[in-house]
């Protein structure tokens, strides 16, 4: 396993990179009447949407497709992660009112499936959970038939915090990985990798019925050696759903730009991970957490009905 995938990348790093983005890193500028009328929707509850503070580039694609990430507790982060889009500083005291207009925001769009994330609130005693929890509550009050996913920051590993947006039963239970072990301090200081193992852990010991999903950004200096052994140790705590996209830099202050990986690339990466019994893996250069997270969803279920197992979705 892997011996193609080398034979594909060669080089660990295209040198020199090229000037332009690749074609397939193209997309169209957003804009529809559907984008038109998301945007305002979400103004006019005051919500922020993880797609428009990162600066996703399938924004114009999700939400003429009626899907959209919810971002909760505010657009301002308390880490300063080196890839990351999203403002950096001292947060608001957050909104207790918000879960129930992210429920509305929900129910006028008559969502299937719903992702929530937000920033890192370390400044809060729980660290945000119990609006994540009660998010969860209020969007199945309002609309039981649409499924949740919650992309959760690593709330500092407290085991409190998990198990309270746990025990709200989301759908699925994400938290992205985001780089290899070697990058961490580099890329994501304010993280630990040994504390992602260990949230994937207890939340598998806690609540095994709900599948769990982590995404790794592909592009920041890592080996491919890297990427499959971070893959392996995902798949031996027991994640699920694996996301695989391209890093692309917001802005000179960001962390470099390593490499461009090719679809083909990215294609043989998902056969790894497949291979590996990650139940199902989404690989591409615009790929992003929660990029196709309906058919995900509908994958999952596939597969519990497939194997018994109970997975819901």
């Amino acid at each position: 396993m892997g011996e193609t995938l080398y034979q594909i990348m060669g080089l660990h790093r295209a040198a020199p990179l090229p000037e332009r983005k690749p074609s397939w890193l193209k997309v169209r500028a957003p804009g529809g009447t559907n984008y038109s009328r998301l945007k305002h929707l979400m103004r006019d509850l005051d919500l922020h949407t993880v797609c428009e503070e990162a600066h996703c580039p399938n924004v114009g694609e999700c939400w003429e497709h009626g899907t959209a990430t919810f971002m909760i507790l505010g657009d301002v982060c308390t880490r300063n992660c080196a890839y990351c889009a999203v403002a950096h500083g001292r947060p608001l005291k957050y909104d207790i009112e918000e879960p129930a207009r992210v429920a509305e925001a929900i129910a006028q769009m008559q969502l299937r499936h719903a992702v929530i994330t937000s920033v890192d609130r370390d400044d809060l005693p729980d660290f945000g959970a119990y609006i994540f929890a009660e998010t969860i509550r209020q969007i199945k009050a309002r609309l039981p038939e649409c499924s949740v996913e919650v992309l959760v920051p690593d709330f500092q590993g407290n085991e409190a915090s998990i198990r309270t947006v746990l025990e709200a039963e989301p759908d699925i239970y994400n938290h992205n990985t985001e780089t290899v072990p070697r990058l961490y301090k580099r890329c994501r200081p304010g993280g630990r990798y040994e504390r992602v193992m260990k949230i994937f852990r207890y939340t598998k010991a806690v609540a095994p019925h709900i599948p769990t999903k982590t995404g790794i950004i592909l592009g920041m200096g890592e080996t491919i050696e890297e990427v499959v052994q971070t893959m392996r140790e995902l798949r031996e705590v027991d994640v699920d759903i694996l996301t695989l996209g391209q890093y692309l830099r917001p802005s000179e202050s960001h962390i470099p730009l390593d490499r461009y990986y090719t679809p083909e690339e990215f294609r043989a990466l998902r056969d790894i991970g497949l291979e590996l019994g990650f139940r199902h893996v989404e690989a591409g250069p615009l790929v992003r957490s929660s990029y196709h997270a309906w058919e995900q969803v509908q994958s999952m279920a596939a597969a519990g009905s497939n194997t018994g197992d109970g997975a819901r979705g």
